[in-house]
């Protein structure tokens, strides 16, 4: 198994409400050129928490830190004029923070952060730090 030291929060970058899934996102990233889906989990609307990329492979969701991260991705992220929102439902919010104290429990000192604590971006769309 790959050393990890981060866990790094994503969103899909997805307007509010709309629905998608691991086949959706692994879609998009083929076209993009990647292997497949570059996150490692992704939380559905209904908080479903999907595999994406086997654990054991390195991640493509964060340039310069997938070596050593696990990528886990919400569905949503931007309101519907496409501006960054958090658009978490309730359950993505309890999913999201059942599974990063899991993978902190399965890699202990990972630290968690969000994609925007590494590129100049908003996602995912929330403070990390404050809610995780």
């Amino acid at each position: 198994m790959r050393t990890i030291r981060e866990i790094i929060v994503h969103c899909t970058a997805t307007p509010e409400g709309r629905a998608h899934t691991v086949a959706d996102v692994d879609r998009w990233h083929r076209s993009r050129g990647f292997s497949g889906i570059g996150y490692h989990y992704l939380i559905l609307l209904d908080g479903t928490i999907s595999q994406g990329r086997p654990l054991s492979r390195v991640g493509a969701h964060c340039t310069g830190h997938n070596a050593h991260s696990v990528g886990v991705c919400y569905v949503g992220g931007l309101d519907s004029h496409m501006q960054p929102k958090d658009t978490r439902t309730p359950q993505q919010k309890a999913a999201l923070r059942t599974l990063v104290a899991e993978l902190q429990r399965r890699f202990p000192g990972a630290q968690v952060y969000g994609h925007r604590d590494f590129a100049a971006k908003a996602c995912p769309c929330f403070d990390v730090h404050r809610d995780l």
